[in-house]
């Protein structure tokens, strides 16, 4: 398979230096749940030592631009990414790197977070119907991005005193099962890699430990994702254990597979999780981003 390189406008890619510093190939701003800006997140990764990151908001690109920008200025390397929602025994994500913006991707984004907004109405309803106070108006006011989702209705619902954090209101109101729960129409993953190749980009396997397959099926579904285009898998997640971790690196050596990692940041909706260490004990070197980068097959 061909892929095309894909550099949006400003991007500054800083090749070679030290391979032993450290990168964040899983980020999320304030286009999408994050809480920190895409300028806030750059400013954020330079205090903490990192060289690189990838911009990888759900269903939206409307971040990278600002925080290419801002990395230019502050020799941080952006990597334009998204993060897809796909459907597969309930959900699986999936992370594009070095997308190019097109028309193409806009419309099916658009389309995408179409379906969210339905949900979104379906939850607050549920939410109404329970007596609790919440409108569609005050979560798009708490929403700073184009991605609105459930995060934004347990930030309102934390605001109006109903909920002492984001997590209790996952775990109370809006988790799967949970009393305002409503699924999301979602694409396929054959779909969702699409979305990312004809973006120019690099499809990867996102936090294959939320998928709950057993070594033997999950070599069954990478060999079906790597015919769809799979090139990666992130095997490096905050949320590993180091036997997961360990699992991953080896199903991505016998499936071909090039390794990434990050830690999922989105500032104070995940505390628990900083930038470039996760939990405290992440350290991701650039070879990482070499690595991937091999997949590309340039013209």
């Amino acid at each position: 398979m061909l892929f095309q390189l894909g550099i949006w406008p400003g991007l500054a890619v800083f090749k070679g230096g030290n391979m032993d510093e450290l990168i964040d190939l899983h980020v999320h701003t304030t286009a999408s749940d994050g809480t920190m800006s895409p300028k806030q997140i750059v400013s954020y990764a330079k205090q903490k030592g990192l060289i690189a990151i990838g911009i990888t908001d759900h269903d939206t690109i409307s971040g990278i631009e600002e925080a290419q920008k801002e990395g230019k200025l502050l020799g941080i390397e952006v990597i334009p990414g998204i993060e897809i929602s796909t459907e597969f025994n309930g959900e699986m994500h999936l992370l594009g790197y070095y997308i190019k913006e097109t028309f193409q991707l806009i419309k099916k984004l658009n389309g995408i977070r179409d379906k969210r907004e339905i949900r979104n109405v379906k939850i607050i309803s549920k939410l109404n119907e329970r007596g609790i106070d919440v409108s569609l108006e005050e979560v798009k006011e708490i929403a700073k991005g184009e991605s609105i989702g459930r995060p934004h209705i347990a930030m309102v619902l934390m605001q109006k005193g109903y909920v002492d954090s984001v997590r209790t209101a996952f775990d109370k109101y809006l988790g799967k099962g949970k009393i305002a729960y409503v699924d999301r129409e979602k694409v396929s993953p054959e779909e969702g890699i699409k979305i990312i190749l004809e973006a120019g980009g690099l499809p990867v396997l996102a936090h294959p430990k939320y998928l709950n397959l057993s070594g033997a099926e999950l070599d069954i579904l990478l060999v079906k994702l790597k015919e769809y285009g799979l090139v990666g898998i992130e095997a490096y997640y905050s949320m590993n254990t180091k036997n997961e971790t360990g699992i991953y690196l080896r199903v991505a050596i016998k499936h071909g597979l090039a390794v990434t990692g990050g830690t999922d940041f989105h500032g104070n909706n995940k505390p628990e999780i900083d930038i470039g260490t996760g939990k405290g004990n992440m350290k991701l070197k650039y070879d990482i981003v070499n690595n991937l980068l091999k997949k590309f097959t340039l013209y």
